[in-house]
């Protein structure tokens, strides 16, 4: 019994022990430099990158709240993989913070509530790590603490997902109370589609929209990822996002699907009204943060199209988006991170003849652009792709024109940046940035996610097979 707490639980034991670990550093007595510290913790995320592959079982823990499957313990891999390009790419920040032992401990507690809410098969256990994911979000939201917008950021948050959450509960204690049971299986053994379970899942769904930044849920998005900290920034619409995404499909596929014909037409109307409200206010940004917020709310709206497919087509293709997504985002806040850091420019004006200075970096910033627009080769074109086609499934071709349509159109606005890079003249351009070796691997990593990816087939093949439910 004791070897099934310990090898089930191998991934959330690992991340406690580092954080136990980094507590006992914070009281100790010693003062460790911060260059010191990020080398150190760096070793130690990505041991429990490697850790994450290695001795993988199946299983269910007590009585089913908890369970693993090959394809949750595929989705945390990819989450370990993103705390740790986020923490690579954080370093130029983190390096002269005072704060970094709290930053990492803070961070690794939202993961370990991921990976709790990602296993869950009850509503209990998903709820309580919902809320250990996102509550101390708020405080990272805020540790650029010299700076008002960071402070706004995070009460915009922590009031948001207050909200969110309010709404999530209203709509778990309905479902609970049509159907008597709060284990996953049991509840989608009485789902039959009357009047209340209907207003339940559509308060649930709106819950889920909050987190996800689903257009009308999304004013809050843009807003706290400017104020913000970079890297920051780059978890929440990253790793955050897609924790979320990983369990809001595992609901809609199981707990509701018997009722998959009613929330298809609400999923078809958040779907086009996310894509074309994203792209339309992506189109006016200036500020990079502000011009990705509104592009992740346009991603997402993709997304849903690919949930709307087959279970089997529509998981498969939103994880394969995912992390292609992972990859391309992670490699242009890493680009901004960094130039934050040093030059504390943030806006695409000031990366106006930005390649004549920094050849790299802009080449990062613009592949990674590409990979979000979905142009090929890149990966993020492969990614769009098999999620037009998992909603192509369900025959509703105007659907997938208009997604089609609205990534031509997305082709405008990341395009202007990469013309602000390469072609936009400027008498002062940021100066020649030297990359540290920690963010230099982080890009290196991600730029080779975002090519090689969409050319090893064997990847989505692999996803597929393991989406069977």
């Amino acid at each position: 019994m004791l070897n099934e707490y310990l090898i089930l639980l191998k991934s959330e034991w690992i991340i406690i022990a580092i954080i136990f670990l980094l507590l006992f550093i914070k009281v100790g007595p010693k003062d460790w430099k911060n260059e010191t510290l990020l080398y150190g913790i760096n070793i130690l995320l990505l041991f429990n990158l490697l850790a994450g592959f290695y001795n993988n079982v199946e299983g269910n823990l007590f009585n089913g709240m908890y369970h693993s499957t090959q394809l949750i313990l595929l989705e945390k891999n990819i989450l370990n993989l993103g705390v740790y390009l986020v923490s690579l790419i954080a370093y130029p920040w983190l390096k002269e913070h005072k704060h970094l032992l709290e930053f990492y401990i803070l961070l690794l507690s939202t993961l370990l509530g991921m990976f709790f809410m990602i296993s869950s098969g009850n509503l209990l256990i998903f709820y309580l790590g919902l809320e250990l994911s996102t509550i101390p979000l708020a405080a990272l939201a805020n540790f650029d603490l010299h700076k008002r917008q960071s402070s706004e950021a995070a009460m915009k948050l922590i009031i948001s997902s207050a909200f969110s959450s309010a709404i999530l509960l209203f709509g778990v204690s309905i479902l609970y109370g049509t159907t008597g049971s709060l284990s996953f299986y049991e509840i989608s053994q009485h789902i039959y589609g009357n009047q209340l379970q209907v207003i339940a899942f559509i308060l649930i769904l709106a819950g889920f929209c909050f987190k996800i930044s689903v257009v009308p849920f999304h004013l809050w998005t843009a807003d706290v990822y400017e104020g913000a900290p970079a890297p920051v920034t780059a978890y929440l619409s990253v790793i955050s996002k897609t924790a979320v995404l990983f369990i809001f499909m595992s609901v809609m596929y199981t707990v509701f699907k018997t009722i998959a014909t009613q929330w298809y037409l609400m999923i078809f109307v958040l779907s086009i009204v996310t894509i074309l409200i994203g792209n339309l206010f992506a189109l006016r940004q200036n500020n990079l943060k502000r011009f990705l917020a509104f592009s992740s709310i346009a991603q997402v709206g993709f997304i849903l199209l690919g949930l709307s497919g087959t279970s089997i087509m529509g998981i498969a293709s939103v994880i394969y988006f995912l992390l292609i997504y992972l990859f391309s985002n992670l490699a242009a806040f890493g680009v901004i991170t960094l130039v934050s850091a040093v030059a504390n420019k943030e806006t695409i004006s000031d990366y106006k003849g930005f390649y004549k200075t920094n050849p790299f970096l802009s080449w990062v910033l613009a592949i990674a652009l590409f990979s979000l627009a979905g142009v090929p080769p890149t990966a993020g074109f492969f990614g769009k792709f098999f999620l037009i086609m998992a909603g192509a499934e369900r025959g509703n071709y105007i659907w997938v024109v208009f997604a089609a349509i609205n990534m031509i159109i997305s082709f405008y606005y990341y395009l202007k940046v990469v013309k602000a890079i390469f072609m936009d003249p400027n008498d002062q351009p940021i100066e020649t940035i030297s990359i540290p070796a920690l963010p230099k691997l982080a890009m290196i990593i991600c730029l080779a996610g975002m090519i090689l990816t969409g050319f090893f087939s064997w990847i989505y093949e692999y996803i597929y097979s393991l989406s069977i439910l």
